[in-house]
């Protein structure tokens, strides 16, 4: 097991490196100037070069990069021109509301999706399948931001039932979890759907339902453990994309995350921020990924082996 968790981390290192140089370099060619935007637009061109001086931009592209990414190393990620403070920190403060938002998605999406698949594949060709299959399709179909602005004019504004944004109280998650869920959940639909309908077709159950178990007893104790065992995989996949992909959502909700500061930082070309969210988002979902392969090949040994 140790060899298979050394050679995925060893496989993770030139992702990370290519991350960082491709974002440097874009973040190095951008036409605006860190310097002068840190001095002000009133700041004379001797100030601008000394802040540029002081901030080492007016080194070359390849010790700033050098110099930068042994600091990461060491935990230093730089420090927020726009915040004055450390992105360390920053990043630090910011992690918990991303973690929440990202667990409470999951949520939803196997609260939502289970229940519906299973509904679909046990009525199936009937009125309830087909209405899973428009709930489904709307759900992959509705971008989360459009989602989100509805959810917050009919809940937040219409009927105030939850906050219209911020993380203030514990009700404030509901609505940006079900905006980041939703579409997943319908995903999990159709795939818990297609999953039961093959298992309820084995031999196993009909030999249950022969032996006269009830149908409900026979989803229950054969034909659910065995149609979890795809859904389990797809739920450890969703946590890398959830920690790098509820910008939007944060955006939209005001929700304090990780990908809220990444928007502000964009916006203010704060490059040491834009520079240590990426790397870190990167990390995160590297290391997730890492767990998640730990994981299955812990509960099923021959993804090890196949691996190797």
């Amino acid at each position: 097991m140790w060899t298979f968790i050394l050679r995925r981390i060893f496989q993770t290192i030139p992702v990370l490196i290519g991350v960082s140089i491709i974002t440097f370099l874009l973040l190095y060619y951008l036409p605006a100037d860190p310097a002068r935007m840190y001095a002000g637009p009133s700041a004379t061109v001797a100030t601008v070069q000394r802040i540029r001086h002081e901030l080492g931009l007016d080194q070359p592209l390849w010790t700033q990069y050098t110099t930068y990414i042994g600091h990461a190393f060491q935990g230093d990620l730089g420090f927020s021109y726009r915040k004055q403070s450390s992105v360390t920190g920053l990043l630090l403060s910011r992690i918990p509301y991303t973690l929440a938002l990202t667990l409470a998605g999951i949520f939803v999406e196997l609260l939502i999706g289970l229940p519906v698949g299973i509904l679909s594949a046990v009525a199936r060709g009937k009125l309830a399948d087909r209405i899973g299959t428009i709930i489904s399709l709307i759900g992959i179909s509705a971008p989360p931001f459009w989602m989100g602005l509805l959810f917050l004019y009919w809940f937040g504004f219409l009927f105030p039932i939850f906050p219209l944004g911020g993380a203030d109280s514990a009700s404030s998650i509901i609505l940006p979890a079900l905006t980041a869920g939703l579409g997943g959940a319908a995903w999990y639909a159709r795939m818990m759907r297609s999953s039961m309908l093959d298992i309820l077709s084995t031999d196993y159950v009909r030999t249950a339902r022969a032996k006269g178990l009830p149908y409900f007893m026979t989803i229950l104790r054969h034909a659910l453990p065995n149609a979890l065992n795809p859904i389990i995989t797809m739920a450890g996949m969703d946590i890398p994309w959830f920690i790098g992909g509820v910008v939007i959502v944060e955006r939209v909700f005001n929700w304090p995350g990780v990908g809220r500061m990444a928007v502000e930082a964009i916006e203010t070309v704060d490059i040491p921020l834009i520079l240590g969210t990426v790397i870190f988002t990167a990390v995160m979902v590297v290391a997730s990924s890492i767990l998640i392969d730990v994981i299955q090949a812990t509960v099923d040994p021959r993804i090890r082996h196949s691996r190797s």
